[in-house]
């Protein structure tokens, strides 16, 4: 296998954030990397989130205090390397005297302040919602409640920038290469796919909710379970001015959010359903309802399922740890190592959320490191910012400012969107302005499309309007079939 032009230290099988995650860090320590995913980057669950960098505060009444200490350490740190994509963001909880009691909420706020490593972002506050811009949109009587911090993330392209920065560190990248079959072969794995096969020393499984179904292609078997959740989202027109998010308790014990999102919207999730393999992966009619019905508990303006402009869901691939609720499931992760004495390893990735895929692909890439010594080294992604992230974190404004002052022709809205997709790398693709060519519409030129083919692994129209840019709430059908029409004639 030595003299194999094909031969990978690593093949990672499984585009979203904990593939791309481990990609980026495996080659940064130097590793021959392959990413193959049989779809686009982030096509299934990792960008079908909630959008949130937090420690997730119910999971506290769930005695998950490490997964919870763990995810809020890593908080600042992923604002720190990717702040334009990342956004500090203040939830505001009311509290309702039916459900949960006051000191166990004030309890529960006072360690999720104190248990991260909180250094830059503030601290809880109590406020008086009969007087904070927060309660205005709210039913009346809901007077007291709590401010407290945690972040707001573009999730496609938190997985797109963790590729693209791997392959800026050498990784090899195949997007809609599904791994078909795998087997050992000598000291390595061979990975057949439709359009040729690959040969790699170690093997990592990131396929999420398809984890078991790669393993099958193995002939391998896991002691690990996993239990698919269904979480559901609906977005609306926007039902608040201000930029304040709401955690809501509702009576079944469950919670939701309800942000802003992309300027004239709001978000609202999620939902926790048992999933079973082969179902549709959409918003049910009853999840719909459900998220109307929790969201009038608490805003003045009524929702019903008509209101609704777009619903999305995804399937997360939890441990299957006993846990009698959906909702009650461990959000942490499990890794199964298949490969004895001198044997090539297989690595499977169970469960993980998106704040702590960072933590996790380093973790991964040192368990590797016992086979492939070239793995040897210090958790570095911490510190190295993603592309386009090479700013202060609180820099945000001022990077806008820049891009405003050279690019005045551009309206305020495109610069702003521009910015916080791209970063320091949005004047990679605008160049001087000159040659943008054809406005597909609300600011997508053919530059910026040419650029997400070329750098982003962008084919389709949903790859681009979905996933790379979020403005496929705004584009009508016959900006998308101009868009598409266009992605054709350029093939």
């Amino acid at each position: 296998m030595d003299g194999d032009p094909q031969l990978y230290d690593l093949a990672v099988i499984g585009g979203g954030i904990n593939g791309c995650g481990i990609a980026r860090d495996a080659a940064g320590r130097g590793a021959r990397v392959l990413l193959l995913e049989r779809g686009d980057l982030a096509q299934g669950t990792s960008s079908a989130s909630t959008k949130l960098i937090h420690g997730g505060l119910r999971y506290l009444e769930h005695h998950e205090f490490a997964l919870v200490r763990e995810a809020l350490a890593e908080r600042e740190r992923l604002w720190r390397i990717a702040p334009h994509i990342i956004h500090p963001m203040r939830f505001i909880l009311p509290w309702t005297p039916e459900l949960r009691p006051r000191w166990l909420l004030r309890i529960g706020l006072f360690l999720y302040d104190h248990i991260g490593g909180r250094r830059t972002l503030p601290p809880t506050q109590a406020i008086d919602l009969r007087r904070h811009a927060a309660g205005a949109p709210l039913q009346p009587g809901i007077a007291k409640g709590w401010a407290y911090s945690d972040g707001w993330v573009d999730d496609a392209r938190l997985v797109i920038l963790n590729a693209r920065d791997a392959a800026d560190r050498g990784a090899t990248i195949r997007t809609r290469t599904e791994a078909t079959a795998l087997a050992r072969a000598g000291d390595g794995w061979r990975i057949d796919s439709p359009g040729g096969g690959f040969h790699a020393r170690a093997i990592v499984n990131a396929a999420g909710p398809a984890v078991l179904s790669v393993l099958g292609r193995a002939h391998e078997r896991s002691d690990s379970g996993i239990r698919l959740v269904r979480g559901s989202h609906i977005v609306v027109s926007r039902l608040f001015d201000h930029g304040f998010a709401y955690i809501f308790q509702l009576p079944d014990q469950r919670v939701i959010f309800a942000i802003p999102y992309e300027r004239d919207f709001t978000l609202i999730g999620t939902t926790d359903r048992d999933h079973g393999v082969g179902d549709p992966i959409v918003a049910s009619e009853e999840e719909i309802a459900y998220l109307c019905d929790a969201a009038n508990r608490y805003f003045v303006r009524a929702l019903t399922p008509a209101d609704v402009l777009w619903s999305y869901a995804g399937v997360r691939p939890l441990v299957a740890d006993g846990s009698n609720r959906p909702e009650a499931a461990t959000r942490g992760y499990r890794f199964d190592i298949d490969g004895g004495a001198g044997e090539a390893p297989l690595l499977s990735v169970f469960g993980g959320k998106i704040t702590t895929y960072r933590h996790l692909a380093a973790a991964a890439v040192d368990r590797l490191a016992a086979y492939l010594p070239i793995l040897k080294g210090s958790d570095w992604t911490a510190g190295a910012s993603l592309p386009g992230g090479d700013f202060p974190m609180t820099g945000l404004a001022d990077l806008i400012a820049g891009l405003v002052r050279d690019y005045g022709f551009l309206d305020e809205r495109t610069i702003d969107r521009i910015a916080r997709a791209y970063g320091t790398r949005a004047r990679a693709w605008l160049g001087d302005g000159r040659a943008l060519g054809e406005d597909f519409g609300h600011g997508l030129t053919q530059a910026e499309v040419d650029y997400l083919i070329a750098s982003e692994w962008a084919v389709t129209t949903d790859d681009i309007l979905w996933r790379r840019t979020k403005l496929g709430l705004r584009f009508d059908r016959e900006q998308v079939d101009r868009l598409r029409t266009y992605l054709e004639e350029r093939r």
